[in-house]
């Protein structure tokens, strides 16, 4: 069982990773996939009147800021990104099923009440966001849908409780689905070849990362990584063993990734399977 998120970045070849999963699909392999939609869902909002404003919490996370009209827009975007994944697999010969997160209760979350973020030297507090943080997902719908041969992809809208769609970061929904499947791995397909430790220099990749580093990597990592490292912490303590942040702009990103191409970040040590015996091969 292998829990996929697809970026909704530009530069993600997308087409590439389809053609793995059909791949892994036809050896067998479980997998589940989670979408992003961030250029769609930005050219729509240009297109409408309506672009996307994005803001900085006072914890240093940039997000984007959902209001009631923002969150019609997401909803927009989410469907046909949706659809067209979809399709492109079932072109492939994959038994692909689209889903929502509101679905079947399929992902649940928590709104946000305000959002304090950063504007110059001030703090401010933003109310009216429609977003939130995830904080479950129905595993039995899922594993339901794989025994029937289908395989999910889902475009990560949620539900809170008192039944309010929110938007919720993909890469913390895809922590909370790989979580609740308890799933082999979480594979971030990015549009980096992983983690930087001085970005943009692509030169300083971070190979391998542990969790109890965690915390240090969040303070200077740039960007959306920030979000998918707190991701990472999410997952590796629901009990995951590892996460992967992958380079989604290459050919065989899953491949390249599992053989070590992008950043490894493991629960514990990495440590050989087998100590190697003095003079042996």
């Amino acid at each position: 069982m292998w829990v996929i998120k697809l970026g909704g970045n530009a530069a993600v070849n997308a087409e590439a990773a389809l053609d793995e999963l059909a791949a892994w699909a036809r050896e067998g392999r479980r997998w589940v996939v989670i979408h992003g939609i961030s250029k769609e869902a930005d050219a729509l909002g240009e297109a409408l009147g309506h672009p996307p404003q994005y803001v900085t919490s006072v914890s240093g996370f940039t997000s984007r800021y959902t209001d009631e009209r923002t969150r019609d827009i997401l909803l927009m975007a989410y469907g046909r990104v949706n659809a067209h994944l979809v399709a492109a697999l079932r072109r492939r010969g994959v038994h692909a099923i689209g889903l929502r997160g509101i679905d079947g209760g399929l992902l649940q979350a928590r709104r946000k009440e305000a959002l304090r973020i950063r504007d110059g030297d001030r703090i401010r507090i933003l109310r009216g966001d429609y977003s939130g943080a995830p904080i479950g997902a129905n595993a039995e719908l899922l594993h339901g849908l794989l025994r029937l041969g289908l395989y999910p992809v889902i475009a990560p809208m949620s539900l809170t409780p008192e039944g309010e769609i929110v938007n919720v970061d993909g890469d913390r929904a895809a922590a909370a689905i790989a979580a609740a499947l308890q799933a082999e791995g979480l594979i971030f397909l990015t549009g980096a070849p992983g983690l930087l430790r001085a970005f943009p220099d692509e030169t300083t990749r971070v190979a391998e990362l542990r969790f109890e580093e965690l915390e240090e990597a969040m303070a200077w990592a740039q960007g959306r990584m920030r979000h998918k490292l707190l991701a990472a912490r999410e997952a590796l303590q629901s009990g995951l063993p590892c996460v992967w942040l992958a380079d989604g702009r290459r050919p065989a990103p899953l491949t390249a990734a599992l053989r070590g191409e992008g950043t490894r970040i493991t629960a514990m040590p990495l440590r050989l399977p087998f100590p190697m015996e003095a003079g042996g091969p």
